[in-house]
C-alpha cells in the first residue's frame, strides 16, 4: 500500500479524516472523507495543526502536500526507508 502524501510503499496506512471527526460531529456535520496514510504523516499532521486548521484550510490532499512545513516533512520522509521510525517535531 503507498501512503498518499509521501507515496512511500508502506505494510500498514492509517485512516485521515481531511475534516477531523472531533470538528464534524461538534457542528452536525457528515463525517469528511479520508485518505491513507502512513503513521509517519498521520503523526506529524496532528503535531503541527489544530483541528481548526485542519477543518478550514488544510481539508484537502493538495492542501496538505503544498503547505510548506508539511512540503518540506513530505520531502525529507520520501528519502526515509518505509521500516524506520520516524521522530515528528512541531516545527521542520
Amino acid at each position: 500500500m503507498r501512503c498518499e502524501l509521501c507515496e512511500r510503499e508502506m505494510e500498514d496506512l492509517t485512516l485521515h479524516h481531511l475534516i477531523p471527526r472531533q470538528y464534524t460531529k461538534r457542528k452536525k456535520l457528515e463525517v469528511s472523507s479520508t485518505i491513507n496514510i502512513c503513521s509517519a504523516c498521520h503523526r506529524q499532521i496532528h503535531a503541527l495543526f489544530d483541528n481548526k486548521v485542519l477543518a478550514k484550510e488544510l481539508n484537502t490532499i493538495e492542501a496538505l502536500k503544498c503547505e510548506p512545513q508539511m512540503h518540506k516533512f513530505i520531502a525529507w520522509l520520501k528519502k526515509q526507508k518505509p521500516q524506520k521510525r520516524v521522530t515528528v517535531h512541531r516545527q521542520t
